[in-house]
């Protein structure tokens, strides 16, 4: 029975701690923009592209050295 007046008074300091955290995030504009971030995460064709011009690029050289070196020997 005692050790409930040492833990009620420390559960309604925390829960009045995680009510003022919540509100701080709420007027810190956490929560505005929900779906920029989900789509963020789904939705990065960009950087593939980059890669896959980036891959064009080294088959075009390499093919460009093998017909250069084919036009040598031949």
């Amino acid at each position: 029975m005692e050790s409930l007046y040492l833990l009620i008074p420390i559960a309604l300091i925390i829960i009045v701690l995680a009510i003022k955290l919540l509100f701080w995030a709420i007027n810190n504009g956490q929560y505005d923009d929900l779906n920029t971030e989900g789509h963020r995460i789904l939705f990065d064709e960009p950087v593939e592209r980059k890669k896959a011009s980036a891959d064009k690029e080294g088959n075009e050289d390499k093919k460009g050295m093998l017909a250069k070196n084919d036009q040598e020997d031949g």
